[in-house]
């Protein structure tokens, strides 16, 4: 009878869980594929009629010192962006979680998940407008004090950097606030009631506790961001030029597809390497 009823929730898992594991393998890892093909061609089959399998594509990695210039240049950038991410928004999670309540902590909410619902070109080119010489920026400070201020931040790493947190710090946020939001009010209140100041409070309470979904918003900022290409290539100009960027160029502006799916699967062979790394660290923390 245990048998019975165990093959039937296997039957009533594998149907609920059957669309999901059809739809994750037809849009990830089928693409996932046929880019891992293109990555051992010579040359694109419908270009060349002549072309085999080699590993030439990846051995470009390693003689060329630039994508591994540019790479350790892009991984510099997603450690960056996730410290200001993380800076900003585990104090806003901390404030939206613990501190604000009703309509005002609905109507920030709102404001932090406002972001995902405008096009990312529409974001970007917003901070062009803002940073450029004579932007909006300028023009407000300029307004403001009674001296000259030319801050020349468009087409500068830092412009990048500026489009890169205001893009990827909700994750933050979000991750951090559903943590925080988990934890009782009851626990705060005996720590405050034996005696507790609020920084013992956020140091031996709520930081340890949230700390999964802090780690987990800094994983969902780091990930994208090295491989990010459309903040670089708008925000930074000359100075926006990444491993991202030259994977971008491959597909769009060499055609050269072979080499930009090797570059892309160093990238993710790269990152995944750093979170291999980085588990037990991540482990203990959790615990």
């Amino acid at each position: 009878m245990a048998e019975v009823i165990h093959a039937q929730d296997r039957r009533r898992l594998l149907t609920l869980l059957g669309p999901a594991y059809l739809w994750l393998t037809l849009a990830v890892f089928l693409p996932l594929s046929a880019m891992l093909f293109f990555s051992f061609l010579s040359d694109m089959p419908g270009d060349v009629p002549d072309w085999g399998v080699t590993l030439g594509n990846y051995a470009q990695f390693l003689e060329n010192p630039t994508y591994a210039t540019l790479l350790w240049k892009s991984l510099k950038l997603g450690v960056t962006v996730t410290l200001f991410c993380i800076v900003i928004g585990y104090p806003c999670a901390l404030v939206l979680a613990k501190s604000i309540k009703g309509r005002a902590r609905e109507a920030l909410f709102l404001m932090v998940i406002l972001p995902f619902w405008s096009n990312s070109l529409v974001r970007i080119f917003s901070w062009a407008i803002v940073l450029r010489g004579n932007g909006v920026l300028e023009r407000t400070l300029n307004w403001i004090l009674p001296v000259d201020i030319r801050l020349n931040l468009m087409f500068t790493t830092e412009a990048v950097v500026i489009g890169l947190v205001h893009s990827y710090l909700p994750y933050v946020i979000l991750t951090s606030y559903l943590a925080l939001q988990a934890i009782d009010d009851d626990l705060i209140d005996a720590a405050r009631s034996m005696g507790a100041s609020k920084l013992t409070i956020l140091n031996r309470l709520l930081l340890p506790l949230s700390l999964p979904g802090l780690l987990a918003g800094a994983v969902l900022v780091f990930v994208p961001v090295v491989g990010s290409f459309m903040e670089p290539r708008i925000l930074g100009g000359r100075m926006g030029t990444y491993y991202g960027t030259v994977i971008e160029d491959q597909f769009v502006a060499v055609y050269n597809w072979p080499l930009g799916a090797a570059l892309s699967f160093i990238l993710l062979a790269v990152v995944l390497v750093i979170l291999g790394a980085a588990s037990p660290v991540l482990r203990r923390a959790r615990t």
